[in-house]
């Protein structure tokens, strides 16, 4: 079905390379490049009724985000290997990454559990928010900065974190509004309280943060 619908957008003028299909829904993560127009919304419906497209501002935000890492990070025909959850970033991982696929030749493969893999590119749905909180934590007990990398200690193991510009509060809204349940995934305490104090005061703190690390390290 996926395939009938990529084909039917393609013949309506719409750019298949900047939308994500997941579970009857079609994400736009680029309105201007996708050149889904509410005509052409009405045109896909009037065909396959059953199917959603969703025109999300915040899920566009966080497309642009990743796609500043993604572009430097993937190589076309990468296979990449993303874990089969439910967790709200583990579905924006999977959405973000979805249309590369067309865009790059990617191959994404979902699987139960990574620990087994012997080679490979391994997506996490590391964020924003846990990389400051890392990085917090860190000072807070006086250890060197080391932000998350890519080496796993497997020779042909390969770790990439897409949504490392993303903070954790922007995919809380899209699931909000998609009516997708979340659980907060857990972080730091004392660092979690940090950032939520400095966030009134300092603006874009998380990636300020971030950015001061990228230089320390």
């Amino acid at each position: 079905m996926t395939r009938e619908i990529l084909k039917q957008l393609s013949y309506m003028g719409v750019d298949p390379r900047f939308i994500s299909i997941y579970d009857k829904h079609i994400y736009i993560n680029n309105l201007r490049f996708s050149r889904f127009s509410r005509k052409k919304e009405d045109q896909l419906k009037s065909r396959y009724p059953d199917w959603k497209v969703v025109r999300s501002k915040v899920f566009q935000k966080m497309c642009i985000r990743a796609s500043r890492i993604l572009s430097q990070i993937i190589k076309p025909g990468d296979e990449i290997y993303v874990k089969r959850n439910k967790e709200c970033a583990d579905i924006i991982l999977y959405l973000i990454l979805e249309p590369y696929q067309r865009k790059y030749g990617i191959e994404i493969i979902c699987l139960d559990g990574l620990d087994d893999l012997k080679e490979g590119i391994i997506a996490m749905p590391l964020t924003l928010d846990h990389e400051v909180g890392n990085i917090i934590h860190q000072i807070f007990n006086g250890e060197q900065i080391k932000l998350t990398g890519t080496e796993t200690g497997k020779e042909n193991i390969k770790v990439i974190h897409p949504l490392i510009n993303i903070p954790n509060s922007w995919i809380m809204e899209w699931a909000s509004k998609e009516f997708i349940k979340c659980s907060r995934a857990p972080m730091d305490k004392v660092s979690d309280e940090l950032i939520r104090f400095l966030e009134p005061y300092i603006p874009d703190v998380r990636e300020n943060m971030l950015k001061s690390a990228h230089y320390l390290s």
